[in-house]
């Protein structure tokens, strides 16, 4: 079983949160160019150093920021290596999935079913509220953020992937012996992390929910499929097709995009209709496509190992 791979006679959990560090210290080294980048624009510019988040997002041109931000992903996902090899003495596979190789049609899938269902939705949005909208796209800024985006987009979301489907999701099964408590620590760790996001600034924590909620649904395709295969598709559609097709002065990422959403950030349908209808609805098309079945033993049951 996937989560059980973490379950080795010299792996214990202090060495997950020594990991762990590791990784943070990996990826803030990785921040450093971005933070070389945006002094040396503001001495040159005469303009001050930006002071929070949202004004380094806007500080340079957008292609280069977000180069520049997916680059400490870059660090992160070697020290991911790293640690999984050196540390735990694992198999980056044996943090993938539970099967003999990496499933690519799996992530494909969910990839494709994740990129329709992103765009029908952004066209239905845009059509039924056009004023909301302005069309944004500029060929050839376009066409240089495609190329950062299919790139390292998916290394951006990979990383995320691994560190708490993969590498936490283990570590904490380790912990406590079953399969709730990963499931559930994981979640509410990677969405409150999103804490810093501009759209928390603008919408309030409630929009946690959406970000935690995603978080639980992306814990459980991992557990019922026994990897991280459906996880990894449905992250790296998530966030390229949404920075190729919609950018905003709020959200995270400001990039090129075909459209600019001009629209005031609210909380409403948008935020629930992922959790309570789009995502049940992945998870009974994920559960008839690859036979998933005892639910309850594999989302909350015991883990019976002897790991000494």
């Amino acid at each position: 079983m996937f989560i059980e791979n973490g379950f080795l006679p010299e792996n214990k959990f202090w060495k997950y949160i020594l990991g762990s560090v590791l990784i943070i210290l990996a990826s803030t080294i990785g921040q450093i160019p971005l933070m070389v980048a945006v002094l040396i624009k503001s001495f040159k510019s005469g303009k001050g150093f930006p002071t929070n988040e949202s004004e380094i997002m806007t500080f340079l041109e957008p292609n280069t920021t977000l180069f520049l931000l997916l680059l400490s992903f870059v660090f992160a996902f070697f020290a991911i290596v790293l640690v999984v090899k050196n540390f735990h003495k694992q198999t980056l596979l044996s943090v993938t999935t539970s099967r003999e190789k990496v499933d690519w049609r799996r992530v494909f899938f969910s990839f494709g079913i994740w990129s329709v269902i992103t765009i029908v939705s952004t066209l239905f949005l845009y059509y039924s509220n056009p004023a909301g909208f302005e069309v944004n796209f500029k060929p050839i800024p376009f066409l240089i953020l495609a190329l950062i985006g299919i790139v390292l987009i998916p290394v951006q979301t990979s990383t995320e992937e691994y560190v708490f489907r993969g590498y936490l999701m283990q570590g904490f099964a380790l912990l406590a012996k079953n399969k709730w408590f990963p499931l559930i620590m994981t979640s509410v760790i990677f969405g409150t992390l999103h804490i810093a996001n501009p759209e928390v600034e603008k919408m309030g924590y409630i929009i946690l929910v959406y970000y935690i909620g995603t978080g639980l649904f992306l814990g459980i395709i991992t557990l019922m499929d026994n990897g991280m295969e459906l996880a990894l598709g449905f992250h790296a559609a998530n966030n390229l097709v949404g920075a190729l097709l919609v950018t905003s002065d709020w959200s995270a990422f400001q990039t090129h995009s075909i459209l600019k959403d001009n629209s005031m950030p609210s909380v409403g349908l948008e935020i629930l209709a992922p959790i309570f209808i789009i995502f049940p609805m992945l998870l009974f098309i994920f559960s008839k496509k690859y036979n998933w079945t005892n639910w309850k033993e594999k989302l909350t049951g015991k883990i019976e190992i002897n790991t000494l």
